[in-house]
């Protein structure tokens, strides 16, 4: 089977899908003729996504989620699978950020940030896995991020986030390979979505514009074609960037300190 046919009649699940990276995977699986779920807090979003989407509006489910709303995930799964049967794909895709040093960070901005890009995912996850787990089929895709293996000032939560989601599906992949579901890990440098804007200051306000190293990223188009070709080749995990994007994870593993005096001196991230 070709790449271009590969998720014909498969059922993909993305969160997140409102903007960004998310919306950027709903039309590129749209034009693959895939059943979609799309997922996020903002419905009208989802609906202009939805409009946008080539091929028959029946096989596009708008499924409203908020990712810190844990207790309804079992009932929305259950939706989806009433509407398609099954779940094929799901892709982890919804977040959020910060811009506060950790003394300036209110707990509650702590909590949000770890609920929406970690604990969200995870029970999620949770409540997908059974019918992945019956029907011994499935992949879930975890969009992560190069501060999974980083960390940098300003954005101790979000680092921590992403950290959190490279340990837990790491050993969830070591647990469902016997069922037949794989579990890849998308880890993209910079990418030109509004995170910027939405990310939260330490007293919840929010940050409201970009930054450079977001500016100077991939495109959201590109970065969704590369994540299917990871699903695709089944990878466990896929780096995304361009070779000076992803030094600085392999000067971390190397030359620890060397990484530790460059983040101090760092400026760009404000």
């Amino acid at each position: 089977m070709s790449s271009n046919q590969y998720f014909s009649g498969k059922v993909v699940w993305i969160t997140g899908a409102s903007s960004g990276i998310g919306e950027a995977l709903a039309y590129a699986f749209s034009e693959q003729n895939a059943s979609l779920v799309i997922s996020s807090n903002e419905e009208n979003e989802l609906d202009r996504v939805k409009r946008n989407c080539g091929g028959n509006p029946e096989d596009v489910m708008i499924l409203p989620l908020d990712l810190t709303e844990f207790e309804t995930f079992k009932d929305k799964s259950r939706e989806v699978t009433d509407r398609f049967g099954h779940v094929d794909v799901l892709i982890n895709n919804g977040g959020i950020s910060h811009r506060s040093q950790v003394r300036d960070t209110d707990p509650k901005v702590l909590r949000k940030v770890m609920d929406v890009d970690f604990m969200g995912h995870a029970m999620l996850t949770q409540a997908v896995l059974p019918s992945m787990i019956e029907r011994k089929s499935g992949r879930i895709v975890v969009t992560s991020s190069l501060a999974g293996f980083l960390s940098f000032p300003n954005r101790a939560a979000y680092c921590a986030a992403k950290h959190a989601l490279q340990g837990f599906f790491n050993s969830l992949r070591a647990e469902v390979w016997r069922d037949g579901i794989g579990v890849t890990l998308i880890c993209p440098a910079g990418v030109r979505t509004r995170i910027g804007y939405t990310s939260l200051l330490g007293d919840g306000g929010e940050y409201g514009r970009s930054d450079p190293h977001i500016e100077s990223g991939m495109s959201p188009e590109h970065c969704a074609r590369q994540i299917m070709k990871a699903i695709i080749k089944g990878k466990e995990e896929a780096r995304l960037g361009g070779f000076f994007q992803k030094t600085p994870v392999y000067i971390a593993q190397l030359f620890p300190s060397v990484y530790s005096w460059l983040i101090r001196n760092f400026k760009s991230l404000g």
